[in-house]
C-alpha cells in the first residue's frame, strides 16, 4: 500500500475490512510497535536518552498495558503489570515509612518512585516530582482489574503491597493530598487524581469480593477491612462532587484550572464519570483545549511551548519544573501551548462506547471526528522520525506546528490502537 492508498482508505473506513486492513498497514510501519525490556515492562518514548523517556514511568505503562489487553493483547500486558507489581514490592518500604510516619510525604524524594530504571528496577537519583497518586492508583486499579479477569494470579505479598497502598492512601489523606499529577507539575489538590485513586480503590473492593482474599487483608500486619475502603471512596466522591468538572479550584490562581484534558480518563478508560458529569467535561474539552492539530494538556501549558527547542537545552527540555514551572512559564505565549496526541483518540472511543448504547447519529459523526483527527497526527515521510508515527505532541517552531522530539510516544500508540478497534465494534453494530 502506498501513501495515497493510506490516504484514501483513512478516507473511507466505512467497513470492518477497510479497517483491518488500515490497522495491518499501520502495523506493517511498525505505528503499532510496542518495543519491551526483556522484563516486559516499557519504555516512555522510543527517543534519544536526552529526552530521559527510555526510563519507565508506571503511569504511562498501565495506560499502555490496559490498551494492548483492551485489544486482546494480554501477555505483553499481563507481564509489563507483573513486572511493576516486583518493582513495588521491591520497594514497599516506601509506602511503609510513610504509613508509619517515619518518612514526611511532603518531601516527595520520600514518595513512592514513580518514574526508575526499568532494567533493574531500581530507583533514579535524580531529582523527580515524585508525589503522583494518579500514577499509584492506576497500579491498583489495572493490577485488580487483571486479577478479576484472571490474567494475573495475587500471592500473600501481593495482597500485602496492596493493603500497603490502601493504607497509604490513607496516611497521606489522598482527597486532599497536592500531588503533582498526570503532567508531574506544580502540586495541587486535583480531580484527575483523586479520581484516579477513587477508581483503584473500588477495583481492591470489587476484586476482593468476587475472591477468597479478604481475610487475608485483616490481620493486624496488614489491616484493610470493607469498612476502610468505603470510607476511603466515600472521602474520595465527595470531593469529586466539589471540584469536578474542574481540575482544580484551589483559591490560588496559579494552581486553580477549570479545564484539563486528564479529566477525560476518568471517563475512559476509568469509568468513574459519567452523565452530565461527563458530557460537561467533553464539551470543555472541545471548546477550550481542542486545537488544529491536537488537544491541550491545558490553557497555559508552557511544556514545548513555541520554539522550545531554541529556549530549552536538549538536556533541560524534559527536567523537572515542578517546583519552579514559573521559570519555564514565562516563554509561553498564550495560544501558542503544544498539542497533544493522546486525546483525540481517547474521545472517539468514549462517544463510540455512547454510540453502541444510544445509537444517535451525533455519538457517531463525534466517534469519526476524533478518530479522524487522531489519524491525522500521524507522521509523514518529511518528519525526521519517518512516516506514520504517533507524537507526543505539535509544538511550534518557526511559526509551523510540527512533532516534538518525542516521537513516537508509546501512550499515543496505544490510544490510537484502542480507537480503531472501538471503530470496529462500532461496525459491527450497525451490520
Amino acid at each position: 500500500m502506498d501513501d495515497n492508498s493510506f490516504l484514501a482508505l483513512k478516507e473511507s473506513l466505512q467497513t470492518i475490512e477497510e479497517t483491518d486492513q488500515l490497522f495491518s498497514f499501520l502495523e506493517s510501519q511498525q505505528t503499532f510497535s510496542f518495543p519491551a525490556l526483556e522484563n516486559g515492562l516499557f519504555p516512555a518514548a522510543i527517543a534519544h536518552e536526552s529526552t530521559g523517556y527510555q526510563s519507565i514511568w508506571v503511569r504511562d505503562n498501565i495506560h499502555v498495558a490496559h490498551a494492548l489487553n483492551a485489544v486482546g493483547k494480554t501477555e505483553p500486558a499481563s507481564k509489563a503489570v507483573a513486572t511493576l507489581t516486583e518493582y513495588f514490592l521491591k520497594h514497599r518500604d516506601r509506602f511503609d515509612k510513610i504509613i508509619s510516619g517515619e518518612a514526611n510525604p511532603k518531601e516527595v524524594m520520600q514518595r513512592p518512585h514513580i518514574r526508575f530504571d526499568g532494567n533493574t528496577l531500581g530507583e533514579i537519583d535524580e531529582k523527580w516530582a515524585h508525589a503522583q497518586n494518579d500514577a499509584l492508583g492506576y497500579f491498583v486499579w489495572l493490577y485488580c482489574r487483571m486479577l478479576e479477569q484472571g490474567h494475573l494470579t495475587a500471592s500473600a505479598q501481593s495482597l500485602e503491597l496492596l493493603a500497603a497502598f490502601v493504607r497509604y492512601f490513607e496516611a497521606i489523606r489522598f482527597w486532599e493530598d497536592a500531588d503533582s499529577g498526570h503532567w508531574e507539575e506544580a502540586r495541587k489538590i486535583e480531580a484527575s487524581s483523586i479520581g484516579t485513586v477513587v477508581s483503584g480503590l473500588i477495583a481492591l473492593k470489587e476484586y476482593l469480593n468476587c475472591s477468597d482474599n479478604w481475610d487475608d487483608l485483616q490481620h493486624q500486619q496488614t489491616l484493610v477491612t470493607p469498612e476502610m475502603l468505603d470510607s476511603l471512596i466515600a472521602q474520595g466522591q465527595t470531593t469529586l462532587e466539589e471540584i469536578l468538572p474542574a481540575e482544580c479550584i484551589q483559591a490560588d490562581s496559579l494552581l486553580a484550572r477549570k479545564y484539563d484534558g486528564a479529566l477525560l480518563f476518568l471517563i475512559f478508560p476509568l469509568g468513574l464519570v459519567k452523565g452530565e458529569l461527563a458530557d460537561t467535561i467533553l464539551e470543555d474539552v472541545r471548546t477550550h483545549l481542542m486545537g488544529d492539530y491536537g488537544i491541550r494538556r491545558y490553557l497555559g501549558d508552557s511544556y514545548w511551548c513555541a520554539d522550545y527547542k531554541e529556549v530549552f537545552s536538549e538536556d533541560d527540555r524534559t527536567s523537572d519544573f515542578s517546583d519552579d514551572q514559573a521559570s519555564r512559564d514565562q516563554y509561553l505565549k498564550p495560544g501558542q501551548e503544544a498539542q497533544w496526541c493522546i486525546f483525540d483518540s481517547i474521545m472517539s472511543v468514549i462517544y463510540g462506547q455512547r454510540f453502541l448504547e444510544s445509537r444517535q447519529d451525533a455519538d457517531l459523526e463525534k466517534q469519526r471526528f476524533h478518530l479522524d483527527r487522531a489519524l491525522n497526527q500521524l507522521t509523514t515521510s518529511e518528519c525526521p522520525f519517518g512516516p506514520y508515527r504517533c507524537p507526543e505532541s505539535y509544538f511550534l517552531e518557526k511559526g509551523k506546528y510540527v512533532p516534538n522530539d518525542i516521537t513516537p510516544l508509546l501512550w499515543t500508540q496505544g490510544n490510537l490502537m484502542m480507537a480503531l478497534h472501538q471503530w470496529k465494534q462500532t461496525l459491527k453494530a450497525q451490520q
